[in-house]
């Protein structure tokens, strides 16, 4: 049986909630421990016990609330360098790795870049890339008993299988059994815009959240949404979707098959196909056509003012069904943030509706490394107990 799910570390809800919580927000005290968690601070203790008899935890040196106060409090901590995560971000082009610590610290990144792509030259691939990451510091070998993968398409998460990525052209590939028998890791595999929203809510701009969205713009219009603390997928796995809400039922064909959607005015692909009709230049590369944008080039310009339009509405449309408290945009298409961002503004702002306004877009360029500290992420999560999923589809 290749080893794809592993024993979590902690199983009691006392203990899940203790340890998520400083994961994300600590140092923390019990007192406050025991007030976000609406637990007893005897339970909170209990809890966090063979967390620390286990090296999970620590104390910090006692410290008084107030001077005069009575007694200190000793706030706990998480022991970031007790285990290691290896995260990876899968492309068409390239495999790119990093060791992350229990907080999801990049310690260690390197790169590969992928000629055959195929699932068994990605795995012998992967083989190589983990070897050189653990071999970085002598303790990553030692401590490193998972590994979170990142990819594009639609993920069956309990299984460890790829159903189907376009961008990799693979269809019901067992990815986890795979890269297990390469690596000799625990391997969680998750779509790589789930894997990156999962990075930004428990330790980034979504930390203390129990609303949030990231939005990612590229290829394709990515999007995943947490409600109530928890990454939503849906019944049918397909929950949050930006890309394919219809805005112009009168629009053009989207690779799902419907007309309109977001992603088929608003990708870059799409974008850079119309800029070569538009300009009779078939080699025109994506960077030339945002330098014509900024040039000044009328209709290219408008081109992108109407995949700004087209995202602004999408997740405004987003935001007033399901609410989050802050929505992240991000992905590769940011480089030309300039060129969208105040289309995006703008439609978002005619279109949410009511206190829905009130919810911020924040803009957050994430570098190749990001996107495997999400992999890392979703392997922090397999220390927890997990629900079971019957379908993870993201943009694929």
């Amino acid at each position: 049986m290749f080893r794809h799910r592993s024993q979590p570390l902690v199983t009691a809800p006392a203990e899940t909630a203790v340890l998520s919580l400083l994961l994300a927000e600590g140092p923390l005290s019990r007192v406050e421990l025991a007030r976000r968690t609406g637990l007893s601070s005897t339970a909170v203790t209990k809890a966090a016990r063979p967390l620390i008899d286990d090296g999970y935890l620590y104390e910090l040196p006692p410290e008084r609330t107030a001077p005069g106060a009575g007694r200190p409090v000793y706030p706990l901590a998480v022991a970031p360098d007790r285990e290691y995560f290896v995260g990876l971000k899968i492309s068409a082009d390239q495999v790119f790795g990093a060791v992350c610590d229990l907080r999801a610290g990049v310690r260690a990144t390197a790169g590969r870049p992928l000629g055959v792509c195929t699932p068994e030259a990605v795995a012998a691939l992967v083989a190589e890339l983990v070897a050189e990451l653990l071999d970085a510091e002598p303790a990553f070998r030692d401590r490193t008993r998972h590994l979170g993968v990142a990819v594009n398409g639609d993920v069956d998460r309990d299984t460890g299988t790829l159903r189907r990525s376009g961008l990799l052209g693979w269809c019901d590939v067992p990815l986890a059994e795979l890269l297990a028998a390469a690596t000799g890791l625990t391997v969680t595999v998750e779509n790589d815009v789930r894997a990156l929203t999962v990075s930004e809510h428990w330790f980034g701009e979504g930390i203390g959240t129990g609303y949030f969205a990231l939005v990612t713009i590229g290829s394709g219009i990515g999007s995943a949404l947490v409600v109530n603390g928890h990454l939503l997928r849906g019944a049918y796995g397909v929950a949050g979707e930006v890309g394919h809400i219809c805005v112009d039922p009168a629009g053009p064909p989207c690779r799902c098959g419907a007309y309109g959607c977001v992603e088929a005015i608003a990708s870059t692909d799409v974008i850079l196909a119309e800029v070569r009709d538009l300009t009779a230049n078939p080699d025109l590369t994506w960077d030339e056509v945002v330098g014509l944008a900024r040039d000044g080039h009328p209709a290219v310009g408008e081109r992108f003012a109407r995949a700004g339009r087209a995202i602004g509405v999408g997740i405004a449309t987003l935001v007033n069904v399901v609410g989050p408290e802050r929505v992240v945009v991000s992905g590769e298409g940011v480089g030309a943030y300039d060129l969208l961002g105040r289309h995006i503004q703008e439609a978002y702002a005619a279109h949410v509706f009511g206190a829905a306004s009130r919810c911020p877009l924040s803009l957050r360029p994430l570098p190749w490394e990001e996107w495997a500290r999400g992999g890392a992420a979703v392997a922090i999560q397999a220390l927890f107990p997990q629900p079971s999923t019957t379908s993870t589809t993201g943009a694929g």
